[in-house]
């Protein structure tokens, strides 16, 4: 926590640079909030900064594609850098989220893949991630067949398998690198 924390005093003047950069493009709040399963699958609201002209915080789950109308330009922007990710900072500072674990998927998508995803609960054993195993080996991005979500799933068991501080100081690491080498989001 003293981690986030520090983050995101740090990260203020990025946030408000943000925040002004939606606004000024759009209407609408410049956060975007959906619920997440977390920890034993309990239910949370996650934070990230809106990059779509829609909020489809509930009810059936569309994943953002390629040349997605609904993205916006500053959207595309933080997409891409997963700047948009970076509110969930506050999550890990509720205790909601760790820096390193599983990322989170939208609740919808979680209840469709759980019984056909083989052992895809065992992501829930843990807290769900800023950043994880599976971002930092490819697996970033957009979930849009089944080999990429069970892929996916497959990365985040190892992650809790062989769960170390030693695993997630590398892990944060090498995110930076992963994201300026291979930028999947949508």
């Amino acid at each position: 926590m003293t981690v986030a924390l520090t983050a995101i005093l740090f990260l203020i003047p990025l946030f408000l640079a943000v925040a002004l950069l939606i606004k000024a493009e759009t209407k609408g709040p410049i956060f975007f909030r959906q619920k997440r399963y977390g920890l034993n699958r309990q239910p949370f609201e996650i934070f990230k900064f809106r990059t779509m002209t829609v909020l489809e915080s509930s009810g059936a789950f569309q994943q953002a594609c390629a040349n997605d109308r609904r993205v916006t330009r500053i959207g595309r922007f933080l997409r891409r850098s997963s700047l948009d990710e970076m509110p969930q900072l506050l999550n890990v500072l509720s205790g909601h989220m760790s820096l390193v674990g599983p990322r989170p998927h939208a609740t919808a998508m979680d209840d469709t893949y759980a019984g056909v995803v083989s052992d895809y609960d065992d992501r829930f054993l843990v807290r769900p991630g800023l950043t994880g195993l599976a971002q930092i080996t490819g697996y970033r991005g957009p979930t849009d067949t089944y080999d990429k979500i069970a892929r996916r799933i497959s990365r985040d068991r190892v992650y809790i398998r062989r769960w170390s501080l030693a695993l997630d100081v590398m892990i944060v690491l090498q995110t930076p690198i992963q994201l300026v080498k291979d930028p999947n989001a949508l």
